[in-house]
């Protein structure tokens, strides 16, 4: 069978940078606009001829998302071809997976079930998986709102300064208030008991994460996207080495400088792991380097492809085409995994901020000289700034991005 678009269409869901790198990936191989809907039209999919984004009122939850699916799955139900569906947020793809038997007699839903999916997008519920497949995780405390009603003190037992972040990082999309982070690094007890406090009077329910505060920056992280065909085989693994994060109280972890790496250990031990749990689709790990140990610690699993994914699509490891390949063209079965980045000479860097951002903020090491090397060839990129999908206005959209990132970081930035 060709490999050509009238054989499947693809449907995503979102209208962030993933959604854009992943059409783009698509629209790279195929040529051809790729369908998404979402509840809010986001910069990245502004002005474009790559993504024919439909927009839907109250799309993020139920019970409106399952109604208008069930909508859209009548206007899809004429098309021959395997129809794909593919979330680009952890909302997305835990909807998806939640009615997944209502909807994949018409698409095709490369997700896990509901319950695991429930059980890994919790990061409490993933460190009990971690525990029990072996796998490296900070030391941890769990606190509840329980806990916090009781009154008493809450115990810490680790030593400042501390990490605490949401279990649940679907409810906490709804959670706001002054001084909100999508993860807080604390560096008192006074600054402690404050948080905690705002966090639930806000109207957060479910359990936070204390962590054990792992040392050093930015370039000590690791992002692993990976690839799992129907058989619940991995078929791709792309490893990706952060050399500097979002400062950003909203944004705080997002990475907009990533470096390609290849790590064998790091591979076999996720590997093991996707396989063990039978797991199917994309997921996406953040980890970071501990120097105490020597040792990845696995800090969560998002069930989806990662927002700063499009560096696999960068170093060629087409991130959109797998689930067409394994889907519409069933031609995974035989191949052998896919370990990426063995090739250190066709290594791009991928940027999520501006050149001079990077330069002046990324921290001082070789890694940053390779990766200013690569600058200097032109082995890098971008997911929004793309050759065949240039026009004036999204010009101005990514110089007015670079210019509020630079803010931001003149804002937010400490050195650490």
């Amino acid at each position: 069978m060709s490999n050509n678009t009238s054989d499947f269409t693809v449907v995503l869901l979102g209208s962030d940078f993933n959604a854009y790198g992943m059409a783009r990936s698509l629209y790279e191989k195929y040529g051809q606009p790729v369908k998404a809907y979402a509840e809010k039209a986001l910069a990245p999919t502004r002005y474009t001829k790559i993504v024919d984004l439909s927009l839907i009122d109250g799309f993020s939850e139920d019970p409106k998302w399952i109604e208008e699916m069930l909508k859209l799955k009548q206007e899809y139900a004429k098309h021959p071809e395997p129809v794909i569906l593919i979330g680009c947020g952890d909302g997305y793809a835990e909807l998806i997976s939640k009615h997944k038997d209502e909807l994949n007699d018409i698409f095709v839903c490369p997700y896990v079930d509901y319950t695991l999916i429930k059980k890994l997008n919790s990061k409490e519920n993933f460190y009990q998986e971690c525990e029990k497949y072996g796998l490296p995780y900070p030391k941890t405390k769990i606190i509840s709102k329980k806990d916090y009603e009781s009154n008493d003190d809450i115990e810490q037992p680790f030593g400042y300064p501390v990490a605490l972040k949401p279990t649940n990082s679907v409810e906490w999309l709804d959670i706001h208030f002054e001084g909100r982070k999508k993860a807080f690094i604390i560096k008192s007890e006074e600054e402690f008991k404050d948080i905690v406090g705002k966090i639930y009077d806000n109207g957060y329910t479910s359990d936070l994460i204390l962590q054990d505060f792992i040392p050093g920056d930015d370039s000590n992280m690791r992002t692993l996207n990976a690839y799992v065909d129907k058989h619940h085989e991995v078929k791709m693994m792309c490893l990706g080495h952060p050399l500097l994060e979002d400062p950003s109280p909203s944004s705080i972890g997002n990475y907009v400088a990533i470096l390609p790496e290849y790590n064998e250990k790091l591979y076999s031990m996720v590997k093991a792991f996707l396989e063990k749990i039978n797991f199917t689709g994309y997921a996406n790990f953040d980890m970071k380097y501990d120097i105490r140990d020597n040792s990845f610690k696995l800090f969560e699993i998002n069930l989806r492809q990662g927002r700063s994914s499009f560096f696999v699509s960068l170093n060629g490891y087409n991130l959109a085409d797998w689930a067409v390949q394994d889907y519409a063209f069933d031609s995974l079965k035989d191949k052998e995994t896919v370990y990426a980045n063995k090739d250190k000479s066709k290594y791009w860097l991928w940027l999520g901020v501006g050149k001079e951002v990077f330069k002046k903020y990324a921290k001082d090491n070789s890694d940053k000289d390779y990766a200013l090397e690569l600058i200097n060839k032109g082995q890098f990129g971008t997911t929004f700034w793309y050759d065949k999908d240039r026009n004036f206005k999204r010009w101005m959209l990514v110089t007015w991005m670079k210019h509020i990132y630079a803010k931001n970081f003149q804002t937010y930035f400490k050195n650490k």
